[in-house]
């Protein structure tokens, strides 16, 4: 990365598989010793619903009776949270070092992700990433989520921000072309992506 940030520019990170590591064989262990269920592959009931929680439509206890097909509240739901939580909760080191470097450059930071409200608050209280940004935006207290255009003109309107100086970092194309149609600078990261090298980079909105 370039020795100094771009003035003026926001740069607008995505939490998981950004910021997060993916989860560990452990973490979906876990699940499936709570729930009897494998629930890491695509095609488990644990994703069959997961924009609608992300989004704040389902509630916790909507969600994981989705997931395991029954009702689930008191301490299994709190269960059930918990490990969630700690699963999506591992860091990426390579974004973190690039996380530090912006931050003592002054750089402008924030946050936009897809994430249930609930872990988002817990997220805030305890962990420590949350405090590098100056605005974070969670899908699940906005009622709407990426790829919709709204979720991302709602954030350029929060930042006072136009489009054009806004490097969104995101691991999923589908929202990174919503953002690059709206006319950010767009960094498409990959397990393999070097942060440091892209942002140094002119970003490209095309």
């Amino acid at each position: 990365m370039s020795t100094h940030s771009r003035p003026g520019t926001w740069y607008l990170f995505d939490y998981g598989m950004v910021i997060s590591a993916a989860p560990l064989p452990a973490d979906w262990d876990a699940l499936r010793e709570a729930t009897g269920m494998d629930l890491q592959p695509a095609s488990s009931s644990y994703w069959a619903t997961r924009l609608e929680y992300d989004g704040g439509s389902l509630g916790p206890a909507e969600y994981w009776a989705s997931v395991l097909g029954r009702r689930v509240r008191g301490d299994e739901l709190a269960r059930l949270e918990e490990l969630d939580a700690r699963q999506w909760s591992r860091l990426n080191p390579r974004t973190l070092e690039v996380l530090e470097f912006l931050a003592e450059e002054g750089a402008q930071l924030a946050l936009l992700s897809n994430m249930p409200a609930e872990m988002s608050y817990r997220y805030e209280s305890d962990a420590s990433w949350p405090a590098f940004f100056a605005a974070r935006y969670f899908s699940g207290r906005l009622r709407m989520v990426k790829p919709d255009p709204q979720i991302y003109r709602h954030v350029l309107n929060g930042l006072g921000a136009a489009a054009e100086d806004v490097v969104f970092i995101d691991d999923n194309s589908a929202n990174i072309e919503a953002a690059r149609a709206l006319g950010m600078r767009v960094v498409l990261h990959t397990r393999d992506t070097d942060l440091r090298q892209e942002l140094a980079q002119p970003a490209d909105p095309a």
